[in-house]
């Protein structure tokens, strides 16, 4: 096989970009008139079939009919028309009116096949379609060319901000929510008048066909509508049945389902996080959304639901990404330009509508011209035409004997016989002063924009009025949100922590504790660290591999003197070969933490250097990493004294005041130890841990070499 090198650039301009731009211009982004590709061949396709009016059909014969437009298969056909149901509930104001199981939007449950299903478009397409048939906007040919399809739809209100859209092209992606219909119009009139106004007066928030509460943030949804980006909160609304102890969730976010927040909910309770539960279940109806949770008795069903909204679904966000198609080139626009060229669009649509007016009414009134110089003489019409021996003739014959043109003439020369009365030709005239009067009417319209936009405020009340609906989204201030803080709701209690060298680590109440006996380990290990502590403080297990990882005391089994404990690298995920060598345990960060290195340098840090304000779970670069850490101390503010001892048995006794603080706790120490050629740092225990006065081996200043082990003395030297 032959291989030629090509640039990967041109490689990607070839092969890759073609099908990239068909992705964003044909399929995944929007366009102003608020609908895709998919969605307008639909429509287009119902209207044509004339489903504005009557009864329903089956969705088939939809299907069926969609695909001369639309090439790629009925499956993709209906699930596209499944989400613009009222059925399905995906939409504030659903495009097509549905008859079957069109499943939901807020759950996984299956739509039915189309053949069992039927389907009309709703009322509220005569505004999306009204004066399509007049050039409102351009047509093109479907992908065989044998029909015409609209490029656009002529929708009179706003529909891109109306119902939700979202789309993933290549590069990029669009998540529109939905605002209300009252809003939308109200706000688009307000711009029309003054496109200075201030929006967010009358578009209040974000409205979802799953209602909900909206935690309304002012400066969060102030920059959603000027850059078009952001993420906005929403959470499920529910209530609590005294009489049956349970709570039941009606409305959940647009951006979850029912069957996630149940699974999540079930994997909290499996895990024991939640604890106030005995039973979840859907019950789901012909009536709406249902999700019932049974309590146990004195169960608070408010602070239980604050819990939820945190650790589930039930409380969502909604990213929003405001890219719309504008001419075909995808634009993120905040919520003042897409109405700026909506309104664009309107006019331009109106624009075309008045000169497609202008011009069959033009033709109208030449027409009538030509027949109203007829009357002046009957008689020699009918003459002319009765000597004319040529039927071809007779066009020509007219024109030379009443000064008219050819379209004039062909109109009279198709009027009938019985309709050459001076009546009939009275009746078709006197139109004439009206039409005349029209179409300079419609001229002084389409030369004056302001006129068009009274047009267009006038449509957009009128819409208001008829289809218009209150909103679903509850607006609730953030200031009244109580958020779930888990400490609040955790037992706290005393406790102590044991580790072992191995790397086991032990939680035991101090009740337990007082009954327990031994302390059963491995064989061949030992305990190195045993701590007072409670129940809500914040345990930092420190490696050597300069990692420091974090967890909440609570988040740890209890355990009993029986048993071994949580193996810390298993329970902290930690790296392959990778050992603790120290804890530290604080509930307000204060103190420092001091690091011994086999180089005999020390590294003392301010222990709020670990403290995060996110919930990480793992910290890198947690101390200096040039040499071996051999012990790790948490220390008071205040000096303590420590003793050192090195590989060739030479001791110091040191205060930690000696140790520079050292702010970047990445920091590689200063020398306190000065070690000889081949020796290292052996060990750093509390100097109270000698047998003998540590006064012989005290220093002054650093780094000092220190002296030599005196025969009597012994050092404790347990190693981490």
């Amino acid at each position: 096989m032959n291989f030629t090198d090509q640039p990967i650039t041109e490689t990607l301009e070839q092969n890759y970009m073609p099908y990239a731009m068909s992705v964003i211009v044909s399929r995944a982004i929007p366009e102003i008139d608020g609908l895709k590709p998919s969605h307008r061949k639909l429509l287009y396709t119902m209207y044509k079939m004339g489903l504005l009016n009557g009864k329903t059909v089956k969705s088939a014969n939809i299907v069926g009919a969609t695909m001369k437009l639309n090439p790629h298969g009925d499956g993709a056909i209906y699930e596209t028309m499944v989400r613009l149901t009222d059925g399905h509930e995906a939409l504030l104001h659903p495009l097509v009116e549905s008859k079957g199981s069109f499943g939901k939007h807020y759950s996984d449950m299956a739509y039915a096949a189309h053949r069992y299903t039927e389907a009309k478009l709703a009322p509220i397409c005569a505004e999306v379609f009204e004066n399509i048939d007049k050039n409102t906007v351009d047509f093109a040919d479907n992908y065989d060319n044998t029909m015409k399809e609209p490029t656009l739809l002529p929708t009179k209100f706003p529909n891109i901000l109306v119902n939700p859209n979202m789309g993933i092209a290549v590069g990029m992606a669009s998540n529109i929510c939905s605002f209300n219909l009252k809003e939308v119009c109200a706000t688009t009139v307000a711009y029309l008048k003054n496109p200075n106004c201030n929006i967010s007066k009358t578009l209040l928030a974000p409205d979802f066909s799953t209602g909900g509460e909206l935690i309304y943030e002012e400066e969060t949804l102030k920059s959603i509508y000027e850059t078009g980006r952001g993420s906005i909160k929403i959470r499920a609304k529910y209530s609590y049945d005294k009489k049956n102890n349970c709570i039941d969730i009606f409305e959940i976010p647009y951006s979850t389902k029912s069957d996630i927040i149940m699974a999540k909910t079930i994997e909290l309770i499996k895990a024991n996080k939640v604890k106030e539960i005995t039973d979840i279940r859907d019950e789901t109806d012909k009536k709406g959304l249902k999700i019932t949770i049974d309590l146990k008795r004195g169960t608070d069903p408010d602070k239980l639901m604050q819990k939820l909204f945190k650790m589930t679904p039930l409380m969502d966000s909604f990213g929003c990404n405001f890219n719309v198609l504008i001419g075909n080139t995808p634009k993120v626009m905040g919520i003042r330009e897409i109405l700026q060229e909506w309104c664009l669009f309107r006019i331009g649509c109106i624009k075309r509508q008045l000169e497609f007016d202008i011009q069959k009414k033009s033709d109208r009134l030449h027409l009538l011209q030509g027949l109203e110089k007829i009357l002046l003489d009957i008689d020699k019409a009918v003459k002319i035409v009765r000597e004319t021996e040529q039927d071809e003739m007779v066009v020509p014959n007219l024109m030379k004997g009443f000064g008219i043109d050819e379209i004039q003439a062909e109109f009279v020369a198709e009027i009938k016989l019985r309709n050459l009365n001076k009546e009939y030709i009275l009746k078709r005239t006197q139109d004439i002063e009206d039409l005349i009067d029209d179409i300079a009417r419609l001229r002084s319209i389409l030369g004056d924009e302001d006129k068009i936009k009274e047009i267009i405020i006038e449509q957009l009340k009128e819409i208001s009025k008829k289809y218009g609906k209150d909103r679903k989204t509850v607006i609730v201030s953030n200031d009244e949100v109580e958020e779930y803080h888990e400490e609040e709701n955790i037992e706290d209690y005393s406790l102590k922590l044991f580790l072992t060298k191995e790397g086991y680590l032990k939680k035991i109440s101090l009740v337990s504790l007082r009954s327990s006996g031994e302390q059963k380990m491995k064989e061949g290990d030992e305990m190195v660290q045993e701590i007072d502590s409670s129940n809500l403080s914040e345990v930092i297990v420190f490696t050597d591999m300069c990692n420091a990882y974090k967890f909440r005391t609570y988040e740890f089994p209890d355990g009993k003197a029986s048993q071994l404990g949580e193996y810390l690298p298993t329970f902290l995920q930690m790296e392959q070969d990778e050992h603790v060598v120290g804890i530290a345990v604080t509930t307000d960060y204060k103190g420092n933490m001091l690091f011994c290195f086999k180089n005999g340098k020390m590294l003392k840090t301010p222990l709020v250097g670990y403290q995060t304000k996110t919930n990480r779970k793992k910290l890198s670069n947690a101390c200096g990493s040039a040499s071996p850490i051999v012990a790790v101390y948490q220390i008071p503010e205040e000096d303590t004294e420590f003793a050192a001892v090195s590989s060739i048995d030479k001791i110091i006794v040191f205060s930690t005041g000696l140790v520079s603080l050292k702010t970047t706790r990445s920091s590689q120490g200063i020398q306190i130890m000065t070690l000889k050629k081949g020796a290292t740092l052996k060990n750093v225990v509390p100097a109270q841990e000698l047998d003998s006065q540590p006064e012989y081996y005290r220093i002054r200043k650093v780094p000092s070499g220190g002296c030599f082990r005196k025969e009597a003395e012994q050092v404790q030297t347990t190693l981490f």
